[in-house]
């Protein structure tokens, strides 16, 4: 009941969004375009539910721009300006809701990280856990401290949804998800910041 209930709040939701939110997409896209130029979305390899691989769609908020090596600088100072009021409101991630509709990802779940993370095995079996269910735009960790924590801590908290998975549990997590947004607190380590790279648990410790 648990998984039909789930599905269908996803699809739904998603779909109305969609739909309210069309104007707000739009406008984002211009300003975007203006800020920063084309392409207007971000697309990446993330690892899904079962360890299946797929495209997650974002607004793109970081420029292109090179150092004196030719190399991309850093991702804290490529972030646009467009991006940096995106990543504050976190409605840079609001073209996942396609995700959502395709049935890659939920509203609720671990977040979706990299897949190389899992093509390159660096998952213990404990962690694995994560993957048995669909990753989420937000999760128990996220309304837990999100990029304060270490790799470990959120892997912890991930499985412990996993282990504890309610309809309930989902619906308190997105209301302490919208009011973390609303009061920008306890949401990110720091707006503008990504996390670091997860190089596998023993290189963690």
């Amino acid at each position: 009941m648990y998984n039909l209930l789930k599905n269908l709040f996803d699809f739904f939701s998603a779909l109305a969004l969609c739909i309210i939110f069309a104007p707000l997409i739009f406008i984002i896209s211009i300003v975007i375009f203006f800020d920063i130029g084309k392409p207007i979305f971000f697309t990446q390899e993330r690892t899904g539910k079962n360890g299946k691989a797929f495209w997650i769609i974002k607004f793109r908020t970081m420029n292109n721009n090179f150092d004196s090596n030719g190399k991309l600088s850093s991702d804290k100072s490529r972030i646009s300006n467009s991006g940096k009021y995106l990543r504050k409101l976190s409605i840079d991630e609001l073209p996942t809701l396609i995700n959502i509709l395709k049935g890659d990802m939920s509203f609720v779940g671990p977040r979706p990280i990299l897949h190389e993370y899992y093509t390159n095995n660096l998952y213990d079996n404990h962690q694995k856990q994560r993957f048995n269910v669909r990753t989420g735009i937000t999760g128990w960790a996220q309304v837990n401290g999100r990029n304060k924590l270490s790799w470990e801590e959120k892997f912890d908290l991930d499985i412990w949804y996993v282990k504890n998975k309610s309809f309930y549990l989902d619906i308190k997590i997105i209301l302490k998800t919208i009011i973390k947004i609303l009061d920008n607190t306890d949401v990110n380590s720091s707006n503008n910041d990504t996390m670091k790279k997860f190089k596998g648990s023993n290189n963690e410790k």
